[in-house]
């Protein structure tokens, strides 16, 4: 599948969420996907030993190894027909270094005590041979090791372990029930991750991990011929770290809001809300179109998200802050001088805003990070005030900081790992409010639901965002379905502009599975958390086209 294509199905052209690629490397059937992995826990440590042992022997001062099995299956339907199903495995090792006070690395998927030798002495010559042209030595932040742990996401099913005939029936009934009740057409997909992966470094720790992750998703379009119009509906799904529960309604959470709109939270009825979708793709049609102004905004999580993604999470990553990084979603305009004045102003006393690779069921959580850092929660954002950014064991000491903040991950045994966005979030209200009561106390507003397309500039200040559905708000009462909706800020203005959150019971995630960054590229999956919240006085524009 060619990366048109896979953009395409997956409805995720989204600049930085767009993957360059599906991440596949080598194809497996079904069967052996589905097979337990025979390397067991002492052999990958005698392995991790003979990498350490090899790369101290040619003079390097740290090591880490990993050692990984990667499983992904893919499925993508139209309307009645299967249009594909990917199956893959990767399996191999990656070697991570310092000698001369230089990063070197090198993988293989030569799995043996020659194999993984080898690729130990090429990762330390490597390092030498970089440290010629480096001047200052690389500082890591110091790390216990943690001795031999283990962690797994709490699935309750194991997704791989469904049959696909169980997933493409799924998949059907997505399809039918959407074009039972007004879609022309429909596309539906799943996607499954499991991440295997062992991880050992010269701090002592051997580290055991089994994540999981699953993406349920579709774009219905409906068409009104006589008209010459066409609208889709995507998906209000988010990706989660969470098993096959997640569709099979054993973790069934539902949120109610208006106009009987419902928020899924740690479960998803993809079938409802595929009706849900075909009707509000065929009223999408004919909804007025908005007029351009200033509204009170009512951002639903599904939404909130991806604005959250790219005005918070990227340009606090430290390598955008110091211009190391550039790569899909640029630098930053939060730079270090705003941070060490210790008042930056990023948004209103209500935005409190917190890094965490521990939430629950998101798709950023696991136990430890690529360096073998146990996971945590910190502040980025403290009522209101830029506190901190994301900085893994070599970028800490920029910050006077002497911890890693867990935040390093490669997405295969071939990747450098290297800092990732943890899941990044907006802790709900204190106040006892949920979206009906938010909505009472708007008189002119737009309530405005899923993720659509947007548009933000290299430092991730000025911006545009859309959505998937847009109610007005007039006087408190849903007014009706509207149109060609955007609304433009900067990420200050926007910030400062926050009102109202609603408080814990609303609190939902948005995610990304595949949320580009690097040169080489590499995909990582995060998550966003919010509740419903308000906005006042942002400027909304007319995206509609006069033909």
């Amino acid at each position: 599948m060619d990366r048109r294509k896979f953009i395409q199905m997956t409805g995720m052209g989204l600049g930085a969420f767009a993957a360059t690629s599906i991440p596949i490397i080598g194809q497996a059937t079904t069967a052996e996907l589905m097979a337990e992995n025979t390397v067991d826990i002492a052999t990958k440590k005698k392995f991790a030993d003979i990498a350490l042992n090899a790369a101290r022997s040619k003079g390097a001062t740290y090591t880490d190894v990993r050692i990984g099995r990667y499983l992904q299956q893919y499925l993508f339907t139209r309307e009645t027909r299967v249009q594909n199903i990917v199956n893959a495995e990767s399996y191999g090792v990656g070697i991570r270094v310092i000698a001369n006070g230089t990063w070197g690395f090198a993988a293989t998927s030569d799995v043996t005590t020659d194999g993984i030798a080898r690729c130990a002495e090429t990762a330390v010559a490597i390092a030498k041979a970089n440290s010629k042209m480096q001047t200052e030595p690389v500082i890591l932040a110091p790390q216990k090791g943690v001795g031999e742990v283990t962690w797994n996401t709490p699935i309750q099913k194991n997704a791989f372990q469904i049959p696909v005939q169980e997933k493409i029936d799924l998949l059907m009934k997505v399809n039918g029930e959407a074009m039972k009740n007004g879609a022309a057409f429909v596309t539906s997909n799943l996607f499954f991750i499991n991440e295997q992966k062992y991880f050992a470094s010269t701090d002592g720790s051997y580290i055991d991990q089994d994540v999981h992750r699953i993406w349920p998703t579709f774009t219905v379009t409906a068409i009104d011929k006589a008209a010459g119009k066409f609208k889709t509906r995507d998906a209000l799904s988010s990706p989660m770290g969470m098993g096959y529960e997640y569709l099979d309604g054993l973790a069934s959470e539902k949120i109610a809001g208006p106009k009987n709109l419902v928020g899924y939270r740690n479960s998803y009825d993809m079938v409802e809300d595929a009706i849900f979708a075909a009707q509000q793709a065929k009223e999408k049609i004919t909804a007025k179109s908005v007029e351009a102004g200033k509204y009170d905004l009512v951002l639903d999580p599904n939404h909130l998200g991806l604005t959250i993604h790219e005005s918070v999470g990227h340009p606090t990553e430290l390598d955008r802050v110091l211009g190391y990084e550039a790569n899909y979603a640029g630098t930053s305009f939060a730079t270090l001088d705003k941070w060490k004045a210790g008042n930056f102003n990023y948004g209103s006393k209500l935005v409190n805003i917190v890094a965490d690779k521990t939430q629950p069921n998101a798709l950023g959580t696991v136990g430890y990070d690529d360096e073998g850092v146990p996971c945590k929660e910190w502040n980025i954002i403290k009522d209101g005030t830029l506190v901190n950014y994301q900085a893994i064991r070599d970028q800490v000491n920029i910050l006077g900081e002497k911890e890693s903040h867990g935040c390093c991950y490669a997405d295969n045994w071939s990747s450098v790992q290297f800092q990732r966005m943890p899941n990044v979030s907006l802790k709900p209200g204190t106040e006892k409010l949920n979206v009906n009561d938010m909505i009472k106390g708007v008189e002119k507003g737009i309530y405005i639901i899923g993720r659509g397309s947007y548009s933000i500039d290299q430092q991730r200040y000025n911006f545009q965002f859309g959505g998937q559905l847009f109610y007005e708000i007039k006087n408190g009462e849903i007014a009706g379905m509207l149109e060609d909706v955007a609304y433009q800020s900067n990420t200050q203005e926007f910030w400062n502009s926050c009102v109202q959150i609603c408080d814990k019971d609303d609190y939902r995630t948005f995610g990304s599975f595949f949320d580009g960054k690097g040169q080489p590229s590499q995909v990582s999956a995060v998550s966003h958390g919010s509740s419903t919240t308000r906005f006042n006085g942002v400027n909304v524009i007319n995206t509609g086209r006069k033909i």
